[in-house]
């Protein structure tokens, strides 16, 4: 009589895979992101999750702002490339940390990959605070980012053997 192997190694490391390929799924929606607003500026515009905030808080469009004033939303535009071009960095990190120290399950990588939320909620409460539909859409990175990193709570803190006595 043969011993079958115990299949639960196989489903969890499903698991973690599907867990892996979701997070890298919303990075790479932190780089779209960022690549849009940038092809936004470049064009002159706000990147288009940007205009309902700006008109909200300015009671009216970009475009009558700088026919307005040029030289602020010239500044403005500086602004969001910044925002864009650090937005963009931070993806392309967790990105990084994501694909090889996460992915081998080292504990220092599953605490850093709760640094996006910060972003995530920064995005949040800077322009979901002033557009309902950027609030809802935004709400989903804050929701999922989150859930994802504490579904992976068993592959990164399951008890390890102790080491042995020497």
């Amino acid at each position: 009589m043969t011993a079958t192997a115990d299949p639960a190694p196989h489903r969890t490391r499903g698991w973690a895979a599907a867990g892996l390929a979701l997070l890298l799924l919303l990075a790479l929606f932190y780089v779209f992101g960022a690549a849009s607003d940038l092809a936004a500026v470049a064009s002159g515009n706000l990147p288009p999750d940007h205009r309902g905030t700006f008109a909200s808080l300015t009671g009216g469009s970009f475009g009558h702002a700088a026919a307005a004033a040029p030289g602020v939303t010239s500044y403005i535009l500086v602004l969001e490339r910044g925002y864009a071009l650090h937005e963009l960095t931070f993806a392309l990190l967790f990105i990084v940390i994501l694909i090889f120290p996460f992915r081998r399950r080292q504990r220092w990588a599953w605490w850093a990959a709760w640094l996006p939320v910060i972003a995530s909620l920064g995005y949040t409460f800077t322009f979901g605070a002033h557009d309902q539909a950027i609030l809802t859409r935004s709400l989903v990175a804050d929701i999922a980012l989150p859930a994802l990193l504490l579904a992976h709570i068993p592959a990164f803190f399951r008890s390890r053997p102790a080491p042995p006595d020497r």
